[in-house]
């Protein structure tokens, strides 16, 4: 039995208490044979869904789709996606011969030979981390995302840049039973993976909090907290049956330190101090398992979501109110991502790094 079916087993065996919470519509692909997740109580089993998947395989300049099928409720919640907004900068891939002439300390900060797991990363920070870590010498790397056009897309633009296995699955990080079947789906592809970064998240700003809906409210919570708890978890259990170290990135925000100014944003500022409170927990937690947990906390970041006219007076303030006097750069956490994942952190867990431009300072 191969090792990485024998973790999968281990893997599978773990209870799973959680329930699923809710999904996005789901379009079917047909063109292998799906792993299934078993169930052993027919009577109360669920409909069974499907979590699309696009897989890009070192050599292959085609896609190769197919599914993860997996018992679920079908709630569908409504998602406003915004467009995708990337440059198109070349990617190099850090090879084996360059990787072999490093000295150690250089070495220790690659991420060499590593698999990647990235939520979120098919546009915007999460998707330049995702670049970032392929430059690194990363073996393979897993982008979940929600959105089925703009994952497809970022694979596959990953994949003609650097050559690498890129593997993107369409999930929702409040849907437990779908990340643990994409989880699995992974380990018996690529095997267990090195490093997450739970970059998925949204942001609620500019709402008074005495009149912020509470279905709103909730919605928040659930893909930036509970999902970076879901994500983690299906993770770490992982890691922990294949006794593998590991380390998990959660993106939190200076949010969950400060109170931002001028906005109204009460309920997201909750959402990313409970990240953070969840990683160093984590951290203490998994410590004995050698998976090291940590958080990045970027401060106002020039993304497409900042990119509206309607923000243009509140960015003047933001930047007179940071010491570098600027938003950051897409790519302005990628040194950090690349570090936190790397055996150069390998004492560093439970830590929250605030990437800023000196915002906090005053």
């Amino acid at each position: 039995m191969s090792l990485a079916r024998h973790v999968l087993r281990s893997y599978r065996a773990t209870p799973n208490t959680l329930s699923t919470i809710s999904r996005l519509p789901i379009n079917h692909f047909s063109t292998t044979r799906p792993n299934r997740l078993q169930t052993t109580d027919k009577k109360n089993r669920i409909p069974e869904k499907e979590v699309p998947v696009t897989d890009y395989d070192a050599g292959h300049s085609s896609a190769h789709k197919h599914t993860v099928h997996v018992f679920q409720d079908g709630a569908t919640p409504h998602t406003n996606i915004p467009p995708a907004w990337q440059e198109q900068e070349s990617v190099n891939p850090l090879t084996r011969d360059v990787y072999e002439q490093m000295p150690h300390t250089m070495r220790s900060m690659s991420m060499f030979g590593k698999t990647v797991i990235i939520t979120g990363g098919a546009r915007g920070l999460g998707n330049h981390m995702a670049r970032a870590c392929a430059e690194a010498g990363a073996k393979n790397i897993v982008i979940f995302d929600a959105n089925q056009e703009l994952g497809d897309e970022a694979a596959a633009e990953l994949h003609d840049k650097t050559g690498l296995p890129i593997s993107f699955y369409r999930v929702d990080v409040r849907d437990a039973a779908a990340i643990t079947a994409s989880v699995e789906a992974c380990v018996e592809k690529y095997g267990v993976p090195d490093v997450l970064i739970n970059s998925a998240g949204i942001a609620d700003s500019n709402i008074k909090a005495e009149t912020y809906d509470v279905a709103m409210f909730r919605r928040l919570i659930d893909i930036n907290l509970t999902g970076s708890f879901l994500m983690s978890q299906a993770v770490g259990r992982a890691m922990i049956a294949a006794r593998k170290p590991g380390s998990i990135i959660l993106v939190a925000s200076m949010s969950g330190s400060i109170v931002n100014y001028p906005q109204e944003q009460s309920c997201y500022n909750a959402s990313k101090a409970g990240v953070i409170q969840l990683g160093k927990s984590l951290a203490a937690e998994w410590a004995k398992n050698d998976i090291r947990v940590n958080c990045i906390s970027p401060g106002y970041m020039d993304t497409a979501l900042n990119r509206v006219p309607a923000l243009e007076a509140q960015k003047k303030i933001w930047k007179s109110l940071t010491p570098q006097n600027r938003l950051g750069n897409v790519d302005d956490l990628n040194g950090l991502c690349v570090f936190l994942g790397s055996d150069a952190s390998k004492f560093m867990t439970g830590a929250n790094l605030i990437i800023d431009g000196g915002y906090t300072c005053y």
